[in-house]
C-alpha cells in the first residue's frame, strides 16, 4: 500500500498570497522555513498551498515568522519555460494551522 501524507511544522517566512478565482475558488499559498538539525543543520524553505482555505485563515493576515502547521499530501507540479521543463515539490495542504501564541524557542 502506497501513502502520501506530509506534515511540516515551521515558520511564515513570506506573506501568504491569496487568490480568488473567477468560479469563485480560492487557493492559499504559504512558504515555510523548516529548521532541521540531523543529519546536519540545514534550512529548508517549502511551499504549501491550499484550495478552498476556510474563511478564517482566509482572514487572518498572519505576519512573517509565525509558527504554521500543515499537513497533506507531496505534489511535483510540472511546466514549461523559455529555458525548458520546470518542476516543484509542494505539500498541498488538507490542514494549516496558524499559531499565534508566542514562541516557546526564542523564535526558531
Amino acid at each position: 500500500m502506497d501513502l502520501n501524507l506530509v506534515v511540516l511544522s515551521g515558520r511564515l517566512c513570506a506573506p501568504a498570497e491569496i487568490r480568488q478565482f473567477d468560479n469563485g475558488t480560492r487557493l492559499a499559498r504559504y512558504l515555510l522555513t523548516v529548521r532541521s538539525e540531523r543529519p546536519r543543520q540545514r534550512v529548508d524553505v517549502l511551499p504549501v498551498t491550499m484550495w478552498d482555505p476556510p474563511d478564517e485563515l482566509v482572514d487572518a493576515d498572519p505576519v512573517v515568522g509565525v509558527r504554521v502547521w500543515a499537513a497533506g499530501t507531496a505534489q511535483r507540479r510540472f511546466w514549461s519555460e523559455s529555458e525548458g521543463r520546470r518542476s516543484r515539490i509542494e505539500l498541498v495542504a488538507e490542514q494549516v494551522c496558524l499559531r499565534t501564541e508566542p514562541a516557546e524557542d526564542g523564535g526558531h
